[in-house]
């Protein structure tokens, strides 16, 4: 991995065989980004994403291998409990130009990925919501009434 950085931008390069998720955190981890956006593209040959199923609460996940093009990752870097939290999405499309995508849990790079981080100054924690079954932004502000 190499980066570049401008400003409160960082334009990074993920090497051949580098693991996306492991590098972003580390990354973020080691240039104090605890708030911020992702984007990208590349080409990975093995990734696990996953679907959540609202109406039971649950998170379904499933490997592809092969050859995938990411064709976009979309995130956000947030903190829970104090710690990097990410949340990112992906969607790889395959030597048929057929697409698949849902929540990023892991992806090695085949080639290359090419990702924009923008650090946010400040910080969001998150929280579990038994309602909702999910990690939400977590703000202690006025909550609008429905």
């Amino acid at each position: 991995m190499e980066f570049k950085r401008c400003g409160n931008d960082y334009i990074i390069r993920v090497d051949k065989d580098e693991e996306i998720v492991s590098v972003i955190k580390d990354f973020c981890n080691k240039n104090k980004i605890k708030l911020g956006f992702i984007t990208g593209i590349g080409a990975v040959n093995h990734a696990k994403i996953g679907l959540f199923e609202t109406s039971t609460k649950k998170y379904h996940s499933t490997e592809l291998k092969g050859d995938y093009e990411i064709t976009s990752l979309t995130g956000n870097i947030s903190t829970m409990n104090g710690e990097i939290y990410l949340h990112i999405h992906i969607s790889l499309g395959d030597s048929s130009y057929n697409v698949r995508g849902g929540h990023l849990n892991f992806a090695k790079v085949s080639a290359t990925a090419e990702l924009y981080i923008h650090k946010i100054k400040g910080k969001v924690e998150r929280e579990f919501s038994d309602k909702i079954g999910l990690n939400l932004y977590k703000f202690n502000t006025y909550k609008r009434r429905k």
